[in-house]
């Protein structure tokens, strides 16, 4: 495969409407890139899950809907939001499949959240009431401005890549990583010490973060060295 690299982009579900969509700003972030999104069709079989992976270059897991608390072995709280069974069964068996065949994964929002989950690691269920901190992590619009302060881990590989150790993010999202996953490291935090992005070291490339550079990427250098960063990791896919 040559060219530029493609994406596959996970749907977004809006269950009233019983129908998939896409945000612009998933796409609109990895075109600007070099990349060519895809969306993804919603199915937890494995053997289209392992076509589909050999078919891109790179995976890139969306925000939505909350992680099912089953996953990660714990009851559903009442403070819990509104999940996606479709999403909770396709998801984790993409990770898996794009782990085996070495594709670069990059998580937004539940992205990092179903990473986490996938790996071992648990989900604050309501941050509000679970995390005190004074942080606010639902900001109300526009979601292209910062809302809050990270503090990037010295000697990540975010920090390489942005040359800071301190940036603004955007917030929109009620959970977050409570016991991080034994695979992932952590590359940057909130002040009230919420893991705000991640990397798994043995891999050449699976980065999430919790912020949202697919809204803030128009006005935010650092939400497009993000999206830079994964489409060119996927570009050096070894099977291309």
């Amino acid at each position: 495969m040559h060219g530029r690299p493609l994406i596959g982009v996970v749907p977004l579900y809006d269950r009233e409407k019983d129908s998939y969509w896409m945000l612009p700003g998933y796409f609109d972030g990895i075109e600007e890139s070099g990349g060519i999104p895809l969306m993804l069709p919603m199915t937890a079989d494995r053997e289209a899950l392992e076509r589909l992976v050999l078919s891109v270059d790179g995976v890139l897991l969306t925000g939505g809907q909350d992680v099912s608390p089953e996953l990660y072995g714990e009851p559903a709280k009442e403070t819990c939001g509104e999940v996606c069974p479709a999403r909770d069964a396709m998801e984790p068996r993409l990770v898996e499949t794009a782990l085996r065949l070495g594709r670069p994964m990059l998580g937004i929002c539940r992205g990092i959240q179903l990473l986490n989950v996938r790996l071992g690691g648990t989900l604050y269920q309501d941050l509000p009431t679970e995390l005190a901190g004074g942080v606010s992590h639902h900001m109300e619009p526009p979601y292209d401005r910062a809302e809050h302060t990270v503090k990037v881990a010295e000697g990540s590989p975010l920090a390489a890549v942005l040359g800071k150790t301190e940036i603004g993010v955007n917030s929109c999202h009620h959970q977050g990583v409570k016991r991080l996953a034994p695979a992932l490291e952590a590359m940057a935090r909130s002040e009230d010490g919420l893991v705000e992005a991640v990397y798994m070291p043995s891999e050449k490339f699976v980065w999430a973060v919790q912020w949202h550079p697919e809204f803030s990427h128009k006005s935010d250098e650092h939400s497009r060295m993000i999206f830079r960063t994964f489409v060119e990791a996927a570009a050096r896919s070894e099977d291309r």
